[in-house]
């Protein structure tokens, strides 16, 4: 199916990947948020996004809501954020919104840099990773794309405008 072509993306992503609805339900997410966060999916599902931050960011998350409201992005917002056993770790996220067939928002993908394991060597791999993902969505625009149903092109062009975003950050600066 076309939409999980799209999809399949993110799945196995080496940085954290979370889908949310337009009020902060997690909907999905890939292997590497749920882990990273000391859960298994399908603990992580369903949660709003404050359940994985400590109480005293609850302030910087809903202003991070707030900008993409207004804006339909989020850039290089550091968060801090909190694993199953308490933990932190400094997050910096990327969001771009959903929209249906009518412009209405649906909700955002999201991407979650842990500031903790920006070494090197995950920098080269992060850096491959968008690059082929952006081949790999070229490669479903060039072939896919006008066969595709509103619903699945909403979530093409959502996951396109992410990793356009994500091909600027300059992650080596993190």
């Amino acid at each position: 199916m076309p939409q999980t072509e799209a999809r399949k993306v993110l799945k196995d992503a080496p940085v954290m990947w979370r889908r949310i609805n337009s009020i902060g339900v997690i909907l999905d997410c890939n292997s590497t948020y749920a882990a990273n966060l000391g859960y298994a999916k399908s603990e992580v599902l369903g949660k709003t996004i404050f359940e994985h931050v400590p109480k005293e960011e609850w302030e910087a998350m809903n202003n991070s809501l707030r900008t993409w409201f207004e804006t339909g992005t989020v850039t290089d917002r550091k968060i801090t954020f909190k694993r199953q056993d308490g933990s932190t770790f400094p997050g910096l996220l990327q969001a771009t919104s959903l929209y249906d067939e009518n412009k209405n928002l649906l909700g955002s993908n999201t991407v979650i840099f842990d500031l903790t394991q920006m070494t090197d060597e995950n920098i080269v791999e992060y850096e491959k990773f968008f690059k082929d993902a952006n081949d790999k969505l070229d490669e479903i625009k060039e072939k896919e794309y006008n066969r595709l149903d509103e619903e699945s092109k909403s979530e093409y062009d959502g996951l396109k405008e992410m990793f356009e975003i994500l091909s600027t950050v300059n992650l080596k600066k993190l």
